[in-house]
């Protein structure tokens, strides 16, 4: 294989590994403890080589996971024991340990031969430059094989924990009640998290790794609410991230690493514009669709009114436009699909003409509104209060809600100002 191969086998390692377990941490509101572990597990690094005194990976690796744990140790210490709240504890650990190792750093940093710029940012360019050797034998890039170990055990610690983990991450008091420990997964999910952060910041770097964590998660979830989808993308994500990355990175001539995190970056970014269901684009659809809606509404409701008076069912199409009470293109757009609905008849001298069809409907739209207004009354709301919330919420009743609050209103047939409430069948 080609070096740029080896490094981008390599990117796609690191975010696919932390992609997974980072998703559970965005799922508990935990994000911030992947820049804690990132940055705590400094000190570990520092005092690994002076007990050492080499650079071999399993000291290293021994140091980094050992604080790694006791990072997520000390902040649940804080948070259960004294009641530190969780967001401050994991301030409060992760800058004292970063701060610790940079000290060891910055003291020994004449006799210790350890490169914190590389600690920080990582270097994954030199991936093919640091290989594996067995019996004078070479075997690839070192962080390949450590990498792809941290993704199968990661692979296997979701899926064979997978319910234990939805439930503990979604309501840890359920979990409990059905047998599942709640605690112990925790610790589980934050060990390994441990191990993932420390094998993958020596190729991206202890700043990175956050990103690799936390983004592809956080933009997962703009995509899906079903948690096995979730995890399903943000590995794409990942592994589209370090493709991207490697090729941008020489674009610009800049660190491969964080190229990687800029692509996340826009993806997130791209995600938050065009995702199905939380993306901009999508909930700037929806709101106007409920406002085309509830202009319909307005609009039956306001002729409607009128016939209950004995007025002409014959409305002027500004007068019946006025009605629906948004801006007049979203008005004209609600009148177009009332005419196409068979519920209005546009006239040639631009009178709008309520159908029986459009009548029956305007009656089913008012009894939800008188049924809301009684209901609210019933709870103790003013009888001069209660057309506005009435109003906010009549859009969202359905044919069962609306029979369930008929069932709990007085059967006197009238509303708290004393009008007529129309009965289940509104044929004329």
């Amino acid at each position: 294989m080609t070096d740029a191969g080896w490094i981008i086998l390599t990117g796609i390692l690191a975010a696919t590994s932390c992609a997974l377990l980072g998703t559970f941490l965005v799922l508990r509101k935990m994000s911030l403890l992947g820049d804690a572990l990132s940055h705590a597990v400094l000190p570990g690094i520092a005092i690994a080589f002076f007990f050492s005194e080499s650079r071999a990976i399993l000291p290293m690796f021994i140091g980094a996971a050992t604080f790694g744990l006791l990072t997520t140790l000390l902040v649940e210490a804080f948070h259960r024991r004294w009641s530190v709240p969780e967001d401050a504890s994991i301030g409060i650990v992760f800058t004292a340990l970063f701060a610790l190792g940079v000290v060891l750093i910055s003291v020994y940093a004449g006799q210790v031969d350890l490169d914190q710029e590389c600690v920080l940012y990582g270097e994954i360019a030199y991936t093919s430059l640091d290989t594996l050797l067995w019996n004078d034998q070479d075997y690839g890039p070192r962080p390949v094989w450590i990498l792809s170990g941290v993704l199968i055990f990661n692979l296997l610690f979701v899926g064979l924990l997978y319910k234990e983990l939805t439930l503990a991450s979604f309501d840890p008091g359920l979990s409990l009640a059905v047998g599942v420990n709640a605690t112990l997964i925790h610790y589980l999910l934050m060990g390994a998290v441990s191990v993932t952060t420390v094998a993958s910041f020596e190729s991206v770097g202890a700043i990175l790794v956050v990103a690799m964590l936390i983004v592809p998660g956080a933009t997962a979830y703009l995509w899906s609410d079903r948690l096995a989808t979730i995890l399903g993308i943000a590995v794409v994500l990942g592994a589209i991230s370090a493709i991207g990355g490697y090729y941008l990175a020489g674009l610009w001539n800049s660190s491969i690493a964080g190229a990687m995190v800029v692509v996340l970056g826009a993806l997130f970014g791209v995600s938050i514009l065009v995702a199905p269901r939380q993306g901009l684009l999508a909930r700037a659809i929806s709101r106007g669709r409920l406002s085309v809606k509830v202009a319909q509404d307005h609009i039956l409701l306001g002729m409607v009114r009128q016939t209950e008076k004995g007025a002409e069912r014959t409305w002027r199409r500004r007068d019946a436009l006025g009605l629906a009470s948004v801006h007049p293109w979203l008005a004209q757009w609600a009148l177009r699909l009332l005419r196409g609905r068979g519920l209005v008849a546009l006239e040639a001298d631009a009178t709008v003409d309520l159908t029986t069809a459009g009548r029956r409907q305007g009656l089913q739209l008012l009894r939800g509104h008188r049924l809301w207004e009684t209901y609210l009354n019933q709870l103790g709301l003013p009888h001069d209060h209660v057309h506005g919330p009435a109003d906010s919420v009549e859009h969202y009743l359905d044919e069962s809600l609306q029979q369930e609050i008929g069932g709990l209103v007085p059967d006197d047939g009238f509303d708290p100002q004393g009008k007529r409430i129309p009965g289940e069948s509104t044929a004329d």
